[in-house]
């Protein structure tokens, strides 16, 4: 669940900070407001792409930060797969911040990160539904696994074993085309492992090498001035003519041990004054030992620059780095004994092959024949929602056909069909659903798969657009059920949606000695009846807004109370 969102200096928001609780947060606003500015922050700090136009104007940087209570325990562990563990309230706190000068800022928890790190946390923690997200719908491998979605806990593991055994099956069909071919083709690919083999041991890189050398040839091509500043220092300290700091101090030391002898209070002078000898004649040796073992050799230098080369050939042709060269060599040397056992090998792979395939198959035709079977069922419950959304004669099938070729999720291909008129045959979504009805669509698959989906934020943004009246009250009643099981956070413009709220916060826009700001607060009762009113009438509030405000407030809450175990 999304706890608070704390922005600062993003777009036209100085500092806000939303406190949101449980259940359905509706956000209301007059358009213009920063409704969108909202959405836009919060999509900023989940990983999507920064703009130096979304710094707000004056500033140096924009800051978004969002705290998420995580108490479900499949998130838990997919956040642990990422390294990402909620702190002792179990919470998981995400930072992000981009400056004018183009620098950005990612953290997880406190420690840094990456954007493609946030991006992917952001996956178990929000599901966000903008005016066109809803297009994720138009793609067949997202119907796929809606619809697995919808099969429920008889198919998941007969999916996991359909994956687990396709990539054994992929990995042995992989072996196998590296191992087979003629023999002149087999003599070649022996021939350049060998050569490649010989040219890295041959090196014999070690790890930490090359900075090694990139820092002993900092040094050997600096060396006149290492020597220069290192002698300078010595001569200062211990051999100049004229009384050097090492002379100095002695002889300070003994007119000190002196003063001492006469005066007892003096004795922590000379005991300090003896530390600062001691401190200055190690100084002394640790400078005549690094003068001493100075390299100011060029021969020196041309070795190391020559093995330097060496590396950065090598770097080009097998690796980044040195470790990635050595794995290069180490893997080289497995298909080079793989083609050399090829024999063995090819028999050994093809058994493990029939064996994959005819695994695969089994559980694969038993996840087809469990889609098959609950794609109808899907279809149905959808036509349902639909119908209360508005959508009276919509005709909604889930078509289970073969795909073209198999893969980690079996060997079907999905597709979402739907027809909205009377008499006309169902085609595909993407080909006729207008935006407003794939909005409806998204929420009716919201509803029906609200036990079975784990991610704790739902957030529409106004993908309520176009709609109006008694539809528009079905919406809002099926975003109320949706937040039994989940949190909502829905941005509209529809008082239905707003009445219907567990927590309502107002957008407003202010301006102030020739700035302008966006501010958000939380609104109680009567302030609501007052946003509801001019969400009904318009900018004026008249009385027979306000009592329509009231009614439809009422309504809401009865229904929520008449619908509390069952919408």
């Amino acid at each position: 669940m999304l706890e608070t969102l704390h922005i600062r200096n993003y777009a036209l928001i100085d500092e806000l900070e939303i406190k949101l609780g449980p259940g359905l947060n509706v956000l209301t606003g007059e358009t213009g407001s920063g409704k969108s500015i909202i959405f836009g922050a919060i999509n900023f700090v989940l990983g999507e792409k920064a703009d130096k136009d979304n710094i707000k104007s004056g500033a140096k940087a924009a800051e978004v930060w969002a705290v998420f209570s995580v108490e479900n325990d499949y998130i838990r562990g997919k956040l642990a797969e990422l390294d990402v563990r909620p702190d002792s309230e179990g919470c998981v706190l995400l930072e992000r911040s981009f400056g004018t000068d183009g620098k950005s800022s990612c953290k997880i928890n406190g420690r840094t990160a990456t954007v493609g790190m946030l991006k992917e946390i952001s996956e178990y923690l929000v599901d966000i539904h903008g005016q066109y997200d809803h297009q994720s719908l138009l793609k067949n491998e997202n119907q796929l696994v809606l619809l697995d979605s919808a099969c429920g806990e008889d198919i998941k593991d007969k999916l996991n074993k359909v994956k687990s055994r396709y990539r054994s099956l992929k990995e042995a069909i992989k072996m196998l085309e590296d191992m087979n071919g003629d023999d002149a083709d087999r003599e070649a690919r022996k021939d350049l492992y060998k050569y490649q083999i010989n040219e890295i041991r041959m090196a014999n890189l070690k790890p930490g090498e090359e900075d090694e050398l990139s820092e002993k040839r900092d040094i050997i091509a600096n060396g006149v001035k290492l020597k220069k500043y290192s002698d300078e220092a010595l001569n200062r300290l211990y051999r100049s003519d004229t009384g050097s700091a090492s002379d100095q101090i002695a002889s300070a030391l003994d007119a000190v041990k002196h003063l001492a002898r006469y005066d007892s209070t003096q004795a922590p002078v000379e005991e300090a004054l003896e530390s600062v000898s001691a401190q200055l004649e190690d100084v002394i040796a640790k400078l005549r030992s690094y003068a001493d073992v100075l390299d100011t050799d060029p021969k020196g230098l041309d070795e190391i620059e020559t093995r330097l080369q060496l590396i950065y050939e090598l770097k080009k042709k097998y690796g980044s780095t040195i470790d990635e060269i050595n794995a290069y060599v180490e893997k080289t040397e497995e298909k080079l004994a793989m083609i050399e056992n090829s024999a063995d090998l090819i028999m050994e792979y093809q058994i493990r092959k029939e064996s994959d395939e005819r695994v695969f198959n089994k559980f694969a035709d038993e996840v087809s024949e469990i889609r098959h079977s609950e794609s109808g069922k899907l279809g149905k419950r959808i036509e349902e929602v639909l119908y209360d959304l508005g959508m009276i004669n919509a005709v909604f099938n889930v078509k289970v056909s073969p795909a073209e070729q198999i893969n980690e999720r079996g060997k079907d291909k999905v597709e979402f069909l739907i027809s909205d008129n009377l008499g006309e045959e169902p085609k595909p979504i993407n080909k006729i659903a207008s935006g407003g009805e794939m909005s409806r669509v998204m929420l009716a698959l919201k509803v029906i798969l609200a036990d079975v989906d784990k991610i704790g934020t739902f957030i529409f943004d106004e993908i309520d657009t176009g709609i109006s009246g008694r539809t528009a009250q079905r919406v809002a009643e099926k975003m109320s059920f949706l937040a039994k099981s989940h949190q909502i956070l829905c941005i509209t413009h529809l008082p239905q949606i707003a009445a219907m709220a567990d927590s309502n916060y107002l957008i407003d826009k202010h301006t102030s000695d020739n700035t302008t700001s966006t501010v958000v607060k939380e609104i109680d009762d009567s302030d609501i009846e007052q946003e509801l009113a001019r969400l009904i009438g318009g900018a004026q509030i008249t009385e027979t807004t306000l009592n329509a405000a009231r009614d439809m407030k009422r309504m809401a809450d009865n229904f929520k109370i008449k619908n509390k175990e069952k919408i």
